[in-house]
């Protein structure tokens, strides 16, 4: 005779995403891989740390979706498969890097793609495999890069979170700002790292000496 649900409340659990530091994107940037196999995946991994683009949206990528943007640069102009939502992304130097290396590859010119992108389970799987060997102790997959983009790549540099939000394709700025919250969080790791380097007997000496 009543709703049983009428009192319940909905608890979100907010999930804590992991990427990847600017030293981290160096170590992979910088090694020289044993295959091939494992330097495509490197490529295309960051190049979805360098546009922030899901897997989804970086294997239905073909060369017609470059296209010159509003200040004559080349630029990513695509829909997010998951929300449907426009992504228009300025092409960085290390993107267009990636772009021309896989532009004459075998697969690329047979299947209409801009990458040679494996499955996301083999993508997933030699990431694994790329983290152990540039000793990143993250468990990396192909999402983090989208992660990456977000943090490390735009907010940390400055880039207005308006901008990081449309790029990224989100219909919505909230869905943006769980990103500046992690670095909120950063912010305050690092700062209390500071508190305990200046917490020696020294430091305290020379504050009562000034108080």
């Amino acid at each position: 005779d009543k709703n049983p649900f009428s009192n319940y409340k909905a608890k979100v659990r907010e999930v804590e995403r992991v990427y990847l530091t600017e030293d981290e994107i160096q170590k992979i940037l910088n090694k020289e891989f044993p295959t091939e196999r494992l330097s495509l995946v490197r490529d295309i991994f960051l190049f979805s740390c360098f546009t922030g683009l899901a897997y989804i949206d970086v294997k239905n990528l073909t060369k017609s979706h470059i296209s010159l943007g509003i200040d004559g640069e080349k630029w990513i102009f695509t829909h997010r498969q998951k929300t449907e939502s426009a992504s228009k992304i300025p092409i960085l130097p290390v993107t267009q890097l990636i772009i021309d290396k896989y532009l004459e590859h075998p697969q690329c010119l047979n299947e209409d793609r801009l990458l040679p992108i494996l499955s996301n389970q083999k993508m997933n799987a030699y990431l694994k495999e790329i983290a152990g060997i540039c000793e990143i102790n993250k468990e990396l997959t192909f999402h983090i890069a989208r992660h990456t983009f977000a943090t490390t790549v735009t907010l940390s540099n400055g880039v207005p979170i308006e901008s990081v939000s449309k790029m990224l394709g989100h219909k919505n700025l909230r869905t943006t700002q769980h990103y500046a919250k992690v670095l909120d969080r950063k912010v305050s790791d690092d700062m209390r790292l500071l508190k305990e380097k200046l917490g020696n007997t020294h430091t305290i000496t020379k504050a009562k000496q000034i108080g």
